[in-house]
């Protein structure tokens, strides 16, 4: 399948890019041609005019639990430990592969609607959540959600050696859940098979303070001194969330190549705080951004993510000149790609994957036409997306004034299934 963009405006968020009019080929999931309008002998299967509309990467999801979609507006007004033990693990325990494969797509259709093109998944079952991903043509990389009740050790390796490879779209790296459902024996044996692998690894990192008050009362060091200490990233990785560090914290994360996925909705929500992302900038350690699950966020949408995460880094930094727009562009395109292990879904350059959003600028909350990478991140939303690629394959889009899914089902039967679930498990 060969695709031409004509008559877009680019954002190819490369290095000391600017935003430009031009043209994109594609053909089949990878960039041929990134540029000016030219001349060419190609044929092409589709050619679509954008009409002066925004194009850039697609946007990156670095966090997320998808199948939580059931606990949606379920589980609220509770403070995190409690949310969590009360909540979620009891109803949790009661999914089966099935479920989690039908949650899976419904939050799916909710990414593609928020220019989202890949996600960061942790959660069970991942077969039947990569089956899922596969199916509707969505890029996901999994990441081992281990901890002392569900997922051991030798399963996440084991999903390591069988998941990766087995589909372009899908993928699977070494994780565990958070130091604190873990014993120290399960996270020694995690660094050891991040050695035998050589492998950066994921997890949940200092998203509370009473999860941080808790590991010193253990072992006497913060959760990031700790995991280091232990070897888990002797090949780097990410943390997520992240909110509650010392100084002496984020030298251990740079020193260590510990990337952040901040997940500013989620951690406003449960009231968990508010992550110092001014500090890992000037640091120089890389920062992404995730929804976290739609049973605490609620929604999974990165636009109000990118607002979040600026606006609140503003507040805590106490400057409006803290996390500018296109620094958080950067964490939803290329610092994220690389973060998730998808350095080819980074920017728009030949080469690369076919993997982006159109930005529809003629709404009245994009004019009138002045910065828009600010616009993007300050004033921009859903209603903006006119269209979502994968891998070269529009997902959605909006070109004819409403909603349009391409997917091989409705969204109406996966709607009707995920109800179904709900009221088995909640009643």
């Amino acid at each position: 399948m060969k695709t031409r963009i004509i008559n877009a405006r680019i954002l190819t968020m490369e290095e000391g890019s600017e935003i430009f009019e031009g043209e994109i080929r594609i053909d089949g999931s990878r960039i041929t041609y990134v540029g000016a309008p030219a001349e060419t002998d190609e044929v092409f299967d589709s050619v679509i005019d954008a009409k002066r509309n925004l194009v850039l990467p697609g946007f990156k999801n670095a966090h997320t639990h998808s199948a939580m979609t059931f606990l949606r507006s379920s589980a609220d007004d509770l403070p995190l430990l409690q949310w969590l033990n009360e909540q979620v693990f009891p109803f949790e325990a009661k999914l089966t592969a099935d479920d989690i494969y039908s949650l899976s797509k419904l939050a799916i259709l909710e990414y593609v609607t928020s220019g989202i093109t890949s996600v960061m998944e942790m959660y069970m079952q991942p077969e039947a959540i990569a089956q899922a991903f596969d199916e509707m043509g969505m890029r996901v990389v999994q990441v081992g959600a281990a901890n002392n009740f569900s997922q051991s050790t030798e399963l996440v390796e084991h999903w390591y050696k069988t998941l990766n490879g087995k589909s372009e779209l899908t993928g699977f790296r070494i994780g565990f859940h958070a130091e604190y459902t873990c014993s120290e024996d399960f996270i020694e044996r995690i660094a050891d098979i991040a050695e035998r692998n050589r492998q950066p690894v994921f997890t949940h990192i200092s998203e509370g303070q009473p999860e941080v008050d808790e590991c010193i009362g253990r072992y006497g060091m913060t959760p990031v001194a700790f995991l280091a200490k232990k070897g888990v990233f002797r090949y780097g990785g990410a943390g997520y969330h992240l909110v509650h560090t010392t100084p002496e914290d984020i030298e251990i994360l740079k020193e260590n190549r510990i990337a952040v996925v901040t997940n500013s909705g989620s951690n406003m929500k449960l009231a968990s705080g508010i992550a110092p992302i001014e500090d890992y900038l000037r640091a120089g350690i890389p920062v992404a951004i995730g929804t976290d699950g739609p049973a605490s966020n609620n929604c999974l949408d990165i636009f109000r993510e990118m607002f979040l995460t600026t606006g609140m880094a503003k507040l805590r930094a106490g400057s409006a000149a803290a996390v500018p727009a296109r620094e958080v562009l950067k964490m939803v395109t290329c610092n994220a790609a690389k973060i998730m292990t998808i350095p080819d879904a980074d920017v728009l350059a030949p080469g690369k994957l076919a993997d982006l959003v159109m930005i529809d600028l003629n709404q009245p909350n994009m004019q009138p036409i002045n910065k828009i990478d600010c616009n993007l991140v300050y004033s921009g939303s859903k209603q903006n997306v006119m269209m979502t690629m994968v891998h070269g394959r529009i997902l959605y889009d909006q070109f004819d004034g409403r909603q349009n899914y391409h997917f091989d089902r409705e969204p109406e039967e996966i709607y009707e299934v995920c109800q179904k679930i709900r009221d088995r498990i909640l009643g």
